[in-house]
């Protein structure tokens, strides 16, 4: 339970919860924080701040101040690679353990969110976060909230968490550049060295680099190849468009891959391919690659080396939020 009283008459008294501070465009944080003995000098400041009351709790059976409340909806949410923080003006936040894949489940942040009174607020699902990002916030809304609320919280969490991470593996990544120009040399290849370097920025590395012309036997043989060669990870890029000389999906469908989804709902990468040879993943790019800083290619690779099965309706579901913002990679 909480009283209201004057601020004149706290002195001496606990404070219930944080006292923000807010200096425009400066600083936003606890002013006093929770527990702080209210001293006579501390008056001023708090009429400055705008509390001319302040709460005293005294706790019944059945209460959890906020503060106790947030580590324990955090506790339950965070899953694997998560951990929390201390509370802040009443906020725990779930922190990136590892650099990863954030899974979200989003019907359990749905029920979770329905029982008002208290918020859980995540990044996306899928997003690729690194070790050390902030990937939720929890809180309630009231300083002090029944016990039983956060037991409905945490019978939403009792099977799974609602966020965890997928930790990203060192896979054995082949690249086939397909096109007759850069084949014969007519023109310098500019796939290699994009898709080289966001491999390496996830922690694996271009095992090998082959090119072919713009023929689905050879483009297929080289398929066949990086398969038998022990690669867990094949990127085919070039040759994806309706162009009559864009043969790079029929020489994939030659290898024997089985075509997941040519044709993503996400701008840029609308051409992209994935199929799969012999249960090893193919992902043909297009060639928004080279120009576009962010692309499908971006969204799937984090996933893909995580060893996520990229199947069709995955792909259907990249629709929502598949118009890509600029990035700077």
């Amino acid at each position: 339970m909480l009283k209201v009283i004057p601020v004149e008459d706290a002195v001496g008294m606990k404070l219930a919860h944080d006292i923000t501070e807010i200096v425009p465009g400066k600083h936003k944080g606890p002013a006093f924080r929770r527990g702080h003995v209210v001293r006579s000098e501390d008056v001023s400041k708090l009429l400055d701040l705008g509390k001319a009351h302040l709460y005293v709790m005294e706790l019944e059976e059945g209460e959890l101040h906020e503060e106790d409340a947030a580590r324990r909806l955090a506790q339950a949410a965070a899953g694997s690679y998560i951990r929390i923080t201390d509370p802040v003006e009443g906020r725990v936040n779930l922190v990136a353990e590892i650099s990863g894949v954030l899974k979200i489940d989003e019907r359990r942040l749905y029920r979770f969110n329905e029982l008002g009174g208290l918020i859980l607020a995540t990044l996306p699902s899928n997003t690729f976060v690194r070790k050390g990002e902030v990937v939720a916030g929890t809180r309630t809304i009231p300083v002090v909230v029944p016990e039983e609320l956060v037991k409905k919280a945490e019978a939403v969490c009792a099977d799974k968490p609602i966020a965890t991470l997928l930790s990203i593996a060192r896979k054995r990544v082949h690249l086939i550049v397909t096109g007759s120009e850069v084949f014969n040399g007519r023109i310098q290849d500019g796939f290699e060295p994009v898709v080289r370097r966001k491999v390496s920025a996830l922690g694996s590395e271009v095992e090998a680099a082959k090119f072919a012309p713009d023929d689905p036997d050879r483009i297929a043989a080289h398929l066949m190849d990086s398969y038998n060669a022990g690669a867990e990870l094949i990127l085919v890029s070039g040759g994806m468009s309706v162009d009559p000389d864009d043969l790079t999906p029929e020489g994939i469908r030659r290898s024997g891959a089985l075509v997941e989804c040519h044709g993503f709902p996400v701008l840029p990468g609308s051409m992209f391919l994935m199929a799969y040879l012999k249960g090893i993943p193919v992902l043909g790019l297009s060639g928004c690659v080279l120009h576009d800083p962010f692309s499908a290619f971006d969204l799937l690779l984090p996933r893909l080396l995580a060893g996520e099965k990229i199947l069709r309706s995955d792909i259907v579901a990249l629709g929502h939020g598949g118009l890509q913002k600029k990035h700077d990679h």
